[in-house]
């Protein structure tokens, strides 16, 4: 089984952009708790890291429409090369703002929402880009592999953040912040993709339109990816609000750079188990019963930080670790699901709309945000995470085509499936 996880490593060009995300990637997890730190730090007030969880968000959202489409059409490779430059430089502005102590709230706000305007055209390029670099039959592996390098960079990169926050201040963090862009803008120079498709004469309107009518006509892809919206927005939006738990448990900067590392190391050991997953014949309900096993720890996360009972700090690293593990494997299974259905000429747009999750995952602190502000953060993520846990419900008795998917069935068809390059 370890073996068949590493198969597209077997793939050059693969190899070399995976090693490389892990720069861009790990960055990525640096600017996250580095910017709600800081605008926690400067405000103390959770809803101001509702409004920064808005910022990153909603431009992407919006955005990814677009990207997906531009991804169909253009060189992905010279598209990331784009949206790397520019991310180094938005974080190099914001390393000089922090540094010469001039830096406010809503500069942090409009340079996250700047960073999430450009994320929108990255992320569907970078999700359609590595079916390019392999073959259909290592799309498993692919998949895995491309979920570990978020997975391990949130197990260390959060802990070596507050190590760097505390010794030094923030503006130090984004500064590498910015360099681990810059690092993969120099790795993408030196990347040989395979031709994708011929590109069609679409306006880009019409190409948005064909992608939203695939996945409303496909009822699989319609439920696979609201799921995936909705455990972000509703159940997942705990991480964007963590500085405000850390308050909760009295912790300090390490304290909430552990928390967040912890989630890394469970994901990394989900992803893992995820690889077992992938014959058996009753993958589908594994994964829904993953989404709902990390629902139940979010909830005795919630609990944990509300009661605030002796050594609550370390009861609530072991829940985030095993809700870690759950909210992997979901989300893991999911990807590769649709990675191995959807067509080649709309996988820019499809993948796009997927990852449309990711910007869900701040968006809805902003929800979670504004209860807490009136109650407190345990209380916003329980309701939240109710209603993921009433859909979540719905589909598991209504909806047996999701939950009578069968792992043998993908990966024989994987299996038999033609090279894509």
């Amino acid at each position: 089984m370890l073996a068949h996880q590493f198969t597209a490593l077997r793939h050059k060009q693969f190899l070399k952009f995976w090693l490389g995300s892990f720069t861009s990637v790990g960055a990525t997890q640096l600017q996250v708790m580095g910017l709600g730190w800081l605008v926690y730090e400067l405000s103390n007030s959770s809803l101001a890291l509702g409004y920064l969880g808005a910022a990153a968000g909603l431009p992407a959202i919006i955005t990814t429409l677009f990207g997906g489409a531009l991804a169909d059409q253009i060189d992905k490779r010279m598209l990331l090369i784009v949206t790397s430059v520019l991310i180094a430089v938005l974080l190099a502005l914001l390393t000089y703002l922090d540094w010469a102590g001039i830096v406010q709230v809503w500069q942090v706000i409009a340079i996250a929402g700047a960073i999430s305007v450009i994320t929108g055209f990255d992320w569907p390029a970078r999700q359609s880009i590595f079916p390019s670099l392999i073959e259909r039959k290592d799309m498993m592996s692919a998949v895995a592999l491309t979920t570990v390098i978020w997975q391990a960079t949130r197990m260390v990169m959060p802990a070596l953040g507050g190590l760097i926050i505390a010794i030094s201040d923030t503006w130090l963090l984004f500064a590498f912040c910015s360099a681990g862009f810059f690092l993969m803008f120099l790795i993408l120079l030196n990347l040989k993709v395979a031709p994708s498709a011929a590109a069609t004469q679409q306006s880009t309107g019409s190409q948005i339109v064909e992608g939203i009518r695939f996945i409303i006509t496909n009822r699989n892809f319609l439920i696979l990816i609201s799921l995936s919206y909705a455990v972000f927005f509703f159940a997942s939006s705990y991480m964007p609000l963590m500085p405000a738990f850390a308050d909760m448990l009295n912790v300090d900067e390490k304290g909430y750079g552990y928390l967040l590392s912890i989630t890394g190391v469970g994901a990394v050991i989900g992803t893992g188990i995820s690889g077992s997953l992938q014959k058996s014949p009753r993958l589908g309900l594994a994964m829904l019963l993953s989404a709902l096993i990390f629902c139940v720890f979010v909830f005795l996360f919630a609990l944990v930080c509300w009661l605030g009972i002796s050594g609550a700090f370390y009861f609530a690293l072991g829940i985030l670790f095993s809700a870690s593990i759950f909210s992997s494997i979901f989300m893991v299974t999911t990807t590769t699901i649709l990675q191995l259905e959807v067509p080649e000429q709309l996988r820019g747009r499809v993948m796009g709309f997927h990852g449309i999750s990711y910007s869900l995952f701040p968006l809805g602190a902003l929800l979670v945000g504004t209860i807490a502000n009136v109650s407190n953060p345990s209380v916003g993520i329980s309701i939240s995470t109710t209603i993921f846990v009433a859909y979540l419900l719905w589909v598991l008795v209504t909806q047996p085509g999701i939950r009578k998917i069968d792992g043998r069935a993908l990966t024989e068809k994987a299996a038999q499936a033609i090279p894509l390059s």
